[in-house]
């Protein structure tokens, strides 16, 4: 592969990442409301088969790692845009609860097979060199998926209805992600050379077995777990602090373009800081955030702080989750590797939301919901601290 093919791999990839995040994550948070109604299924059922699309991808993540990292992306995210295309078209189709599940199932395993994780995965396998910073930039395009797919999804929805938007987003899978998954590239099995790291490759089994890689997979979790929660419940929580409902939408609003900022921040840095001290200072920013919010909730300043801290954060740690793992356990396995670690934070994305929504009904008061968080991720940081120690000190061991 010649220096511009890589290059030429992330500008495909920005387009089917903002596509599949777009239609696969985004535009159900749209038309979930239309469905209810529509089929007259409960809330339960409704939002439950898209938890458990999550599920499934967080138990499909590490074969399909396996997958790319013996089979390139070219075969798996194409396969992944056709499974995605099918499983949307199937949403579009389905009256029945059956039916509806089974096509969640297919969305959440093709979920697994397009996202981040494979996107991640099919980077590092190609590039030798600057792998970090085409992760970086592909994290940049994945942004906007929400800026184009939430205004889109509204129009069509309006225009056409819940089930041809699905409809479109299938065809649109088929048509044009699939296509350009294809020319990706066959990427042909190779050893990847270190460059600059001490980190020996690890297979899997190695990676399972050492401490850090639990510690690793515990702080993105636990992570994840809060993201997922206050995605659903930020808005109402800060009603509940005495903010109107156009004032929560609009300071809330600030944490997308701080998740870019974060992103270009991070890219500027990147040649000049190690990933995980990127990372401890990423992890670092969520406590801080949430302790802005937890005394001083009834200040719009104080919300707006908290929003612009925690979208810098949560835009940085995309680019963690990506370049840590490599750093830590090496290149040649890194599809399996970052898989598996991001099995249970998908898990815990499925459950942010539930586990939050049960709370909130057993005890309202917005503080508790924030106490609660705040520790969670005290434990976070404290796992991710725990992890890149442990692994520079088993480094540290094997060169000495």
């Amino acid at each position: 592969m010649n220096n511009k093919e890589p290059w030429r791999l992330v500008r495909l990839l920005a387009v089917t990442q903002i596509v599949a995040w777009g239609s696969l994550y985004y535009a159900f948070a749209i038309v979930a409301h239309d469905i209810q109604r529509e089929s007259g299924w409960s809330t339960g059922v409704v939002f439950g088969a898209y938890s458990w699309s999550l599920l499934a991808a967080g138990l499909a993540a590490t074969p399909v790692g396996m997958l790319i990292d013996r089979f390139g992306g070219r075969a798996v995210m194409s396969c992944g845009s056709v499974l995605a295309g099918s499983g949307m078209i199937a949403l579009a189709m389905a009256h029945s609860v059956a039916l509806y599940f089974v096509a969640w199932s297919m969305v959440g395993v093709a979920m697994a097979m397009v996202l981040y994780e494979a996107a991640f995965a099919t980077i590092n396998r190609e590039f030798l060199l600057h792998s970090r910073k085409a992760i970086s930039v592909l994290t940049l395009f994945g942004g906007l998926a929400s800026t184009v797919f939430w205004p889109l999804t509204l129009q069509l929805n309006a225009a056409l209805g819940w089930r041809h938007t699905f409809l479109t987003y299938g065809v649109l899978h088929l048509a044009l992600c699939a296509p350009l998954h294809v020319l990706l590239g066959a990427g042909g099995a190779r050893r990847l050379a270190q460059h600059g790291s001490a980190a020996r490759d690890h297979t899997l089994h190695e990676a399972v077995r050492d401490p850090a890689f639990w510690k690793l997979a515990f702080a993105f979790a636990s992570n994840m777990f809060i993201f997922s929660a206050l995605s659903v419940h930020l808005i109402p929580l800060l009603q509940r602090f005495g903010h109107p409902a156009a004032t929560a939408v609009l300071v809330a609003s600030l944490i997308g373009p701080m998740q870019v900022a974060g992103r270009l921040g991070e890219m500027a840095l990147a040649h000049r800081v190690l990933p995980q001290t990127v990372g401890r200072l990423t992890f670092a920013c969520l406590p801080a955030a949430l302790l802005a919010l937890l005394f001083f909730g009834e200040s719009q300043f104080a919300v707006a702080g908290f929003c612009m801290l925690y979208g810098l954060g949560n835009g940085i740690l995309t680019i963690v989750r990506g370049t840590v793992p490599q750093s830590l356990f090496g290149r040649e396995n890194y599809g399996a590797i970052s898989g598996a670690l991001a099995g249970p934070s998908l898990l815990a994305k499925a459950a942010g939301p539930l586990a939050m929504a049960a709370f909130v009904e057993f005890n309202p008061a917005p503080r508790w919901m924030l106490f609660i968080l705040l520790a969670v991720s005290l434990v976070s940081l404290g796992c991710f601290l725990a992890a890149v120690k442990a692994r520079r000190g088993a480094i540290d061991l094997a060169l000495n």
